[in-house]
């Protein structure tokens, strides 16, 4: 069974930095060719898009909350993407889920990701 894996999350504090990752689970299972894309649902909440980022590495895309402060990449030969989350704030406290696209575009349609992970928990503090 294919899927992806999160890490990074945990508890931080207003202005701090956090890194998640994406990995791929499964030896024979490469992210090469998909969309990854991160979405976050906080408690309350309907989960919203984040960011993502074409299967290229060439085009990506953040909900205009974290523009300038969050930034998406992969790494091709570790078979992970990531999300670099800077200046956090207690409005990102949420549960983080990548999910895969083979599409291959990276979009902001849950409907068009095939492949989900679990999810990890991001808690921002005032």
């Amino acid at each position: 069974q294919v899927q992806l894996v999160e890490s990074g999350g945990g508890l931080v504090q207003a202005g701090d930095s956090l890194r998640l990752s994406c990995a791929a689970s499964g030896r024979t299972f490469s992210l090469y060719k998909m969309g990854i894309g991160w979405f976050r649902q906080a408690p309350g909440k309907e989960r919203e898009f984040v960011a993502a980022i074409s299967w290229s590495g060439r085009s990506t895309d953040y909900t205009d909350s974290v523009k300038g402060r969050f930034t998406i990449s992969r790494d091709g030969l570790k078979n992970t993407a990531y999300l670099q989350m800077n200046n956090l704030s207690p409005e990102d406290t949420a549960v983080y889920t990548c999910a895969g696209d083979r599409g291959g575009s990276g979009t902001r349609v849950e409907s068009e990701y095939d492949i989900w992970g679990q999810g990890t928990q991001v808690t921002v503090s005032s």
